[in-house]
């Protein structure tokens, strides 16, 4: 015959593994999403930022007639790019 307290002991480990399965480690592999989604969507926006400087500084310094033709580039881009994004809009 076993001891009861053993039986106890292990019947509130079995459901307070059971608990912790159906809420902590849910809530846990979330918050590791979310977390990990903020730090990759910072990263690739320095990143985007850097290349979009980089960009324009080369444009500047590659294009003839000033400061002016790189303005002018990256604007019909981003122009070009917004045109597109309006156009599929479900609005």
């Amino acid at each position: 015959m076993n001891d009861w307290t053993t039986d106890a002991a292990d019947t509130v480990e079995r459901v307070v593994v059971i608990v912790r399965d159906k809420t902590v480690v849910p809530a846990q592999t979330i918050t590791k999403a979310i977390v990990y989604g903020l730090v990759a969507g910072s990263l690739v926006s320095a990143a985007l930022l850097l290349l979009f400087v980089g960009l324009f500084r080369a444009l500047d310094v590659y294009l003839p007639g000033g400061v002016w033709a790189a303005y002018l580039v990256l604007g019909g881009i981003f122009v070009i790019a917004g045109v597109f994004c309006w156009s599929r809009r479900n609005a």
